[in-house]
């Protein structure tokens, strides 16, 4: 699977982006949607957690969906499978975040350009803990 063409200097500039949703974070510490953003929480993230099937994960309160979060979202970090992110996308879009963040695995042509045309940067198949261990 291809990945976008974003360099590593636009990459760094984006993981200096602080605020984090994190959109089907999982409760269940095995799992990539659990310690990656545990892991960017321990390096001084802000992590939002949305989830339906919890109230709380890692100590953050859980949303269910991300149109119940107040606070300004900088990155959306995508744990879900690609069929789900263009339904995802339209509802992202209207928090108006900086990035779309869509880890390993995970691309959608039409969702990716959605999020583009209204302003939102798209990083896609590529994992955000990753990609803070490569850079930083």
């Amino acid at each position: 699977m291809e990945r976008d063409s974003h360099s590593d200097e636009e990459i760094r500039d984006i993981l200096c982006l602080k605020h984090v949703v994190v959109i089907g974070m999982s409760k269940h510490e095995e799992k990539a949607a659990h310690y990656v953003p545990k892991y960017l929480l321990d390096q001084g993230f802000d992590i939002i957690p949305v989830n339906p099937t919890t109230d709380q994960i890692l100590g953050k309160k859980c949303f269910s969906t991300i149109s119940q979060i107040s606070q300004d979202i900088d990155i959306v970090d995508v744990f879900r499978p690609s069929e789900f992110v263009l339904s995802l996308v339209e509802e992202i879009i209207k928090k108006n975040p900086k990035v779309i963040w869509l880890q390993e695995g995970i691309h959608h042509i039409q969702a990716e350009k959605l999020a583009q045309d209204n302003g939102v940067k798209v990083v896609f198949n590529r994992c955000m803990l990753a990609e803070h261990q490569r850079l930083f």
